[in-house]
């Protein structure tokens, strides 16, 4: 039984205060794991989703320079955290507070693991005024 649900006016998807996604990408974005609920959330089979960029879930709503920031930040410090919205398969979306984290390995080859939780509703509330404006200069 799903943990998600769709709010009834909007296409807005939620997910359990307790729950975590979990995806890890290769070197070049490609997504080498999810957990189930990134898959339930994304709207995607786990085979849908191996061997895809995770910008398979980017929303038309976010500004470029927020993901510009993100790179920026995970290679200068190793990690980043934020806010971002994000697109199921079937076009509903999703929020959730990111934390993505570079991982260099034993053998030096690189991967990122991102780590999503249940965002709290006044950032949500901020971010689309401030991802609104953002998008509007670009």
């Amino acid at each position: 039984m799903s943990r998600v649900y769709k709010d009834n006016v909007s296409d807005e998807w939620y997910f359990p205060s307790d729950g975590y996604i979990l995806s890890e990408t290769d070197a070049n974005g490609i997504i080498i794991y999810a957990n189930e609920l990134f898959c339930e959330m994304a709207g995607y089979t786990l085979d849908e989703l191996i061997g895809e960029p995770h910008n398979i879930v980017r929303h038309p709503d976010m500004p470029r320079i927020a993901f510009k920031g993100l790179w920026d930040d995970v290679q200068s410090k190793g990690f980043w955290t934020g806010i971002v919205k994000n697109i199921r398969k079937d076009r509903g979306y999703y929020w959730v507070h990111a934390t993505a984290l570079r991982r260099v390995h034993s053998d030096g080859s690189v991967t990122y693991l991102s780590v999503r939780r249940v965002p709290n509703r006044e950032e949500v509330s901020s971010c689309i005024t401030l991802y609104a404006e953002l998008k509007s200069q670009e």
